[in-house]
């Protein structure tokens, strides 16, 4: 009986012995599959966890597309990381040169691949939702919806109808499943950390609210041949302002008339909009472009001139005058059949 018992237990512990050599090895097994790239030299491929998409259905399509080979072993990998529920949706620069180990950490740590979006000083909401659904991130319909927000309209303070002017121009870079709330979101907090407290506070100082400066500034944005103009032609409508002028500004003209093509004639400037400055007096209800840093700091600290006019003089540049006898000289000078600004 004692023989029979040890016999038992010296088999025992050979099947125990041969088990764990037998994990050992699988140990080892999974650890070199972890650490081993399928191919030692592959060119990166973009690759696409869809929003909802299981783990084991982008281990299946890992594997489908050479990135990995083995899709269990890679989900078992995942699964003892305890990393097979957190994989992010985006996409993804992914390499068979990757191991398997590189590949399950790039998803987790949701390194997605980021793209450029550029809202360039005076570009219209129009313009800014074409450049989002060029991008592929949504459709400029929901573009334009989101740049509706009553939140965001609250956020920056806007009494509008949607975000015209507050979306910053600036290089963003965003991943293409980021939806189009995101986008609008970060360009309005950009603009929020660039009219910051010492903008409030001059505005307020020369009894303007945000609202004026912003539209203030698109109208600057859109008149000026360059950045070396923005505060002289700043100086010409606040003091057109200040003498109860009409600003007769051609931008507001035809952003009042959307949509626009051709050459502004003088039926446009006789057509009433609420954005037409040749008719009304003081500011139109809102900003016409999205203002840069420059515009919107010449706006606030304009030039101190007596300029009341200023006309193009076909070279990105203006000529500027005080009356109007030398504006119609200027205006008979370069634009002899143009529209200058008239009292």
């Amino acid at each position: 009986m004692k023989v029979f018992i040890r016999r038992i237990a010296l088999a025992a512990g050979i099947l125990g012995l041969l088990a764990c050599l037998a994990l050992g090895l699988a140990a080892l097994a999974l650890n070199r599959y972890a650490n081993t790239p399928v191919l030692a030299d592959a060119p990166a491929s973009i690759f696409v966890v869809a929003r909802g998409e299981s783990f084991n259905a982008a281990a299946k399509r890992l594997e489908q597309e050479g990135i990995i080979h083995r899709a269990g072993w890679f989900s078992l990998l995942a699964r003892l990381k305890k990393m097979d529920f957190n994989i992010r949706a985006g996409e993804y620069a992914l390499s068979a040169s990757m191991s398997p180990n590189r590949v399950l950490e790039v998803l987790v740590e949701g390194k997605t691949l980021l793209h450029r979006l550029t809202v360039v000083e005076g570009s219209t909401l129009v313009q800014i939702s074409q450049a989002v659904e060029a991008g592929s991130w949504a459709s400029a319909a929901d573009f334009m919806k989101a740049a509706a927000s009553r939140k965001l309209l609250a956020l920056v303070g806007a009494e509008a109808d949607n975000l015209e002017g507050y979306l910053f121009p600036d290089t963003y870079f965003f991943p293409r499943t980021q939806g189009p709330d995101g986008i609008a979101l970060a360009m309005t907090r950009r603009f929020l950390e660039v009219f910051d407290a010492s903008f409030r506070e001059r505005a307020a100082q020369l009894g303007m609210s945000v609202h004026d400066v912003v539209t203030l500034a698109s109208i600057i944005e859109k008149e000026a041949g360059g950045p070396q103009e923005y505060k002289i032609i700043s100086s010409v409508f606040h003091n057109r302002l200040k003498q109860g002028m009409r600003l007769q500004a051609d931008p507001t003209v035809v952003y009042g008339l959307q949509p626009f093509e051709g050459r502004l004639r003088r039926v446009h400037l006789e057509t009433h909009t609420p954005y037409n400055t040749y008719i009304i007096r003081g500011l139109p209800p809102g900003p016409i472009c999205s203002p840069g840093l420059g515009a919107l700091n010449a706006a606030l600290y304009p030039d101190e001139t007596e300029y009341l006019y200023f006309v193009s003089k076909n070279d990105r540049t203006h000529h500027f005058s005080k009356t109007l006898a030398e504006h119609n000289q200027a205006v008979n000078l370069y634009q002899r059949s143009g529209l200058g600004l008239r009292p």
